[in-house]
C-alpha cells in the first residue's frame, strides 16, 4: 500500500530495571524519506533504533514497518529492512566480495541476481578496488562503506544506520554523505550522527529526542521558525545612532537592537537586531536606512544552524524536566 508510511512508531517505551530509557515517543517516515534522527549521548537514539529493527523488544507501544508489526511478525518485518549498528560489526577475516555473497544468501537474495546485485552494491559504494581485499585490513572508511553496502544489498524498502560517519575524515564523510543522498526516493533511511551539518545537507527531515522523548521534529527551515522563533541581522553603519530604534519600529515592530558594538575610526558601528518575523526584511531596511542618510557597510542576516535548534530543543526539555521536577 503506497499511502502505508514506510515506519511507524507510536507510544515506544522501553525501560530497564526500572530506569526508562525511552518514553513514549511516536512519529512516522514516508517512503522515500531521509530522516535525520538527533540527540545528545543517552537520549534514547541507539535503543529506539534497535526497536524499530526488531532487534530488542518495547516494553509497550508498536512499531511498523510498511504496515508491518515488528512485534507479532518479526521476521517478515525484518526482511524489510537494512540496518547498520553503530561501531558496524564485521567479520575481519573475510573478503569484501565474499561477505557480500554470505550476507546476500542469509538475505535469501537469488542466487542468479546476487552476483550482479554485489557488483551494483560495489560500484554504488566505491568498492570495487577493494573487493578481494580481506576485511580486517581495510580502513575504517572502507570498513563504514562495507556495512552500508551490506545494509543496501537485498534493496529493502527501509535503511537504518545508527552513526554511520562516526570515525571518519571530511573526505570519507562526504563520500558517506553522496551515498545516503543518492537512496533518496528509492528507499527510506533513518540516520543518527553527531555530525549536525551532514544531517542538514543530507536529510529532508530531522526529529530530535532528549532525555526518551521527542522534543522536536519537522524541516531544519520549520525548526528554526518554531524553536528559535526570531530572525537576526547584523548592521555595520556611521549615522544618528540615536535615531535608529524610531526607524527600526517603523521599518517592523518587533524588530529591535539586542547588541551593538563601540564606533571604528571611521564612525561605523556593529548592532545585531532581531525580529520575531521569519520573512526577509533586509531590502525595506536598506531603504529606510539609506532614506535616512545613513552610511551603510554591512547589512546580512544570520541564518542559525541545525546546531543552534538542536541545542534550543534540547535545552528546553532539560528547563521543562526541571519545571516538573520543582513542581512535584
Amino acid at each position: 500500500m503506497p499511502d502505508t508510511p514506510a515506519i511507524a512508531a507510536a507510544h515506544l517505551v522501553k525501560s530497564y530495571a526500572g530506569v526508562t530509557a525511552v518514553s513514549d515517543i511516536s512519529f512516522t517516515v514516508a517512503r522515500g524519506e531521509i530522516l535525520g534522527f538527533l540527540g545528545p549521548n543517552g537520549a534514547g537514539k541507539s535503543t529506539t533504533m534497535r526497536i524499530l529493527t526488531g532487534y530488542l523488544p518495547a516494553t509497550s507501544g508498536r512499531v511498523e514497518i510498511c504496515g508491518v508489526s515488528v512485534a507479532t511478525h518479526p521476521n517478515e518485518a525484518k526482511r524489510l529492512i537494512g540496518y547498520m549498528p553503530e561501531n558496524n560489526p564485521l567479520p575481519e577475516d573475510m573478503r569484501v566480495s565474499e561477505y557480500l555473497y554470505f550476507r546476500g544468501r542469509l538475505k535469501e537474495v537469488a542466487r542468479r541476481k546476487l552476483g550482479p546485485r554485489i557488483d551494483e552494491v560495489l560500484e554504488l559504494c566505491d568498492l570495487k578496488r577493494v573487493r578481494h581485499k580481506i576485511i580486517g585490513k581495510l580502513s575504517k572508511g572502507f570498513r563504514q562503506r562495507v556495512g552500508i553496502a551490506e545494509a543496501i544489498l537485498a534493496e529493502p524498502p527501509v535503511i537504518i544506520m545508527d552513526e554511520p560517519t562516526i570515525g571518519l575524515d571530511p573526505h570519507q564523510i562526504l563520500i558517506v554523505r553522496d551515498l545516503i543522498a543518492s537512496l533518496r526516493n528509492r528507499m527510506t533511511v533513518i540516520i543518527s550522527s553527531h555530525i549536525l551539518p551532514e544531517i542538514e545537507m543530507t536529510c529532508d527531515r530531522v526529529l530530535i529526542i532528549n532525555q526518551g522523548r521527542v522534543v522536536a521534529q519537522g524541516t531544519p527551515s520549520d525548526l528554526r521558525r518554531e524553536i528559535l522563533g526570531h530572525s537576526t541581522y547584523q548592521l555595520e553603519l556611521a549615522g544618528d545612532a540615536a535615531a535608529l530604534p524610531g526607524l527600526l519600529a517603523a521599518v517592523e515592530p518587533t524588530l529591535r537592537i539586542t547588541a551593538q558594538g563601540e564606533p571604528d575610526a571611521g564612525g561605523f558601528r556593529p548592532f545585531t537586531l532581531t525580529t520575531e518575523r521569519n520573512d526577509e526584511l533586509g531590502e525595506p531596511l536598506l531603504r529606510a536606512l539609506t532614506a535616512q542618510h545613513f552610511r551603510l557597510r554591512r547589512l546580512s542576516r544570520a541564518n542559525p544552524t541545525l546546531e543552534d535548534v538542536f541545542l534550543a530543543a534540547t535545552r528546553r526539555s532539560w528547563d521543562v524536566k526541571s519545571d516538573d521536577l520543582h513542581k512535584s
